[in-house]
């Protein structure tokens, strides 16, 4: 089944996709060399989506998170835009199953979330993220088990960033990523989240009759 990963980025989310069985096409507004996806669509998101939305049997949508990130200083939020509720009436329109992903930060903007984290997959990361899901259940998974130190993968300042190269290998391998640049994986999610999600996704829509999703 085709897959619409959307504000794709290097493709944290398509990786674990694929993983579960998906064809995985993704989109962004700005280059993306060492996207993993099966195709890849420069684009805008939305524009896209309404354009050929329908030709996709489910979709993923990560909007940008800069206005909910705690990374992102107070003074700055409010000078990036919250596209979380446009990006939900576009895909409500489609009519597809979807999947919003995002930050601790944005819970309140999604509607009913299941929270994952990376304990909850035996990661080295703890990286909690939100997702709403319509057109099918999708079940959080254990509770977090938040024992010992993560390993951290963030941007953010200078001494931060030096500290994230020195720890390259061992981020990459909490992360379950090893084909982005350091300024990619900051924003990447590990593949097992979105496995876990499309392993959910992937059963409900074997049970819907092709008819019934065009």
């Amino acid at each position: 089944m085709k897959l619409l990963d959307l504000y794709s980025g290097a493709g944290g989310a398509a990786r674990g996709y694929q993983q579960a069985g998906f064809h995985v096409t993704g989109v962004d507004n700005r280059p993306q060399p060492h996207y993993c996806g099966d195709a890849f669509v420069q684009a805008d998101a939305l524009e896209y989506l309404a354009e050929h939305g329908g030709e996709y049997d489910a979709i993923h949508a990560s909007p940008p998170c800069q206005f909910a990130s705690e990374i992102t200083p107070l003074a700055a939020r409010a000078k990036h835009p919250n596209l979380i509720p446009v990006t939900r009436s576009a895909l409500q329109a489609t009519g597809k199953a979807y999947v919003i992903e995002n930050v601790d930060g944005a819970r309140r903007w999604l509607n009913n979330p299941v929270l994952l984290c990376g304990s909850m997959f035996g990661l080295r990361v703890w990286r909690h993220r939100w997702f709403e899901t319509v057109g099918f259940w999708a079940l959080s998974g254990a509770g977090c088990a938040h024992i010992g130190h993560p390993v951290t993968v963030h941007g953010g300042s200078n001494a931060r960033r030096a500290q994230g190269r020195r720890q390259r290998g061992e981020q990459e391998r909490a992360m379950g990523i090893d084909w982005m640049t350091e300024a990619e994986l900051t924003q990447a999610i590990p593949p097992a989240y979105t496995r876990y999600i499309g392993a959910q996704l992937l059963r409900a829509l074997a049970d819907v009759p092709a008819a019934y999703r065009a």
